[in-house]
């Protein structure tokens, strides 16, 4: 049994007629194929192809081997379309809520890796900030979203017909300015510290927020500026520019496209949650297998040294 991956090789240099450009076709380094070509070669005990200055040519081993290949991986793709059909997942149209900093971060190495697996699914992303996602999901706009929560928050409960399968839990942190007297530190910071500091304060009048808007203002932080935007790239962007300090999620903090310092809290339960909300009264085989996806994804950002993602 020869690998697909080095017949599909094999069959390139074919029609190419140059490692070159075969690698090219394939995604490839011209290395990484050609080290591909010799291992199909050790398998088969033959000479496949000879290479010249002008590329590559098949010898009479590598031309039979290639008219069988096509064959064989045409039988392939059949039967992955087939099998697609079956899941119920050649056709149709997966609609997915996100909201920002999960949308740019997060979602579209796994709506890629979906897209692969099933080129025939139509995608449809949709930017909605929470907790509208979960509006959306119940409403049948989209067929799952992205959402969040904060703590300390009350309980929210979802809409007859909605779950949420949490994805990841990360911490919230203090970002500064850089050089600030606040960052860099290796012990946590008590919140108390943060008394008198000018706090940056993002988006108080938002429902998901306001917990942690209070649990600062309880603990002394003065706010100085009112960013009444839900994005935190601009509360980012503030801090840098030293009009003050602000909590916000690790990832956001780790993936600030402003120069920032960033210190970890004691522990006062400031926490972010990422979650996945879909319809549970019908059977969606795309929603099923994107979800799949989102749970190995987060789960590999979860592993990257920080706690969580969003």
């Amino acid at each position: 049994m020869y690998d697909p991956t080095r017949l599909a090789a094999l069959v390139a240099v074919a029609e190419a007629g140059s490692i070159t450009r075969a690698a090219a076709r394939l995604g490839y380094t011209a290395p990484a194929l050609s080290q591909q070509l010799a291992k199909l070669e050790r398998e088969t005990g033959a000479t496949l192809l000879v290479r010249h200055h002008r590329g590559a040519r098949l010898t009479a081993a590598g031309e039979l081997l290639a008219v069988r290949a096509r064959r064989v991986l045409g039988e392939l793709e059949l039967a992955r379309h087939e099998l697609a059909q079956l899941a119920g997942l050649s056709g149709g149209r997966l609609r997915v809520g996100t909201f920002t900093t999960a949308g740019i971060h997060l979602l579209p190495p796994v709506l890629s890796a979906f897209r692969r697996a099933h080129p025939d699914v139509e995608l449809a992303v949709a930017d909605y900030e929470p907790p509208d996602g979960v509006t959306a999901v119940a409403a049948g706009e989209v067929d799952l979203a992205l959402t969040h929560s904060y703590e300390p928050a009350p309980t929210v409960p979802l809409p007859a017909g909605v779950a949420a399968e949490r994805l990841l839990v990360e911490e919230l942190v203090l970002v500064t300015a850089p050089g600030h007297a606040l960052a860099g530190g290796s012990v946590r910071l008590r919140l108390a510290d943060l008394a008198g500091q000018p706090l940056i304060s993002s988006a108080p009048t938002h429902p998901p927020r306001q917990g942690v808007e209070a649990a600062l203002a309880a603990a002394g932080a003065t706010p100085a500026v009112v960013c009444e935007s839900p994005g935190y790239a601009l509360v980012c962007a503030l801090v840098s520019a030293g009009l003050g300090v602000a909590v916000v999620p690790e990832m956001v903090a780790a993936m600030a496209t402003t120069p920032v310092g960033s210190r970890a809290l004691a522990d006062a339960g400031l926490r972010r949650t990422i979650s996945v909300v879909h319809r549970t009264g019908e059977r969606s085989p795309a929603a099923d297998t994107l979800r799949a996806l989102l749970r190995g994804a987060f789960g590999r950002a979860a592993g990257t040294g920080r706690s969580g993602a969003g």
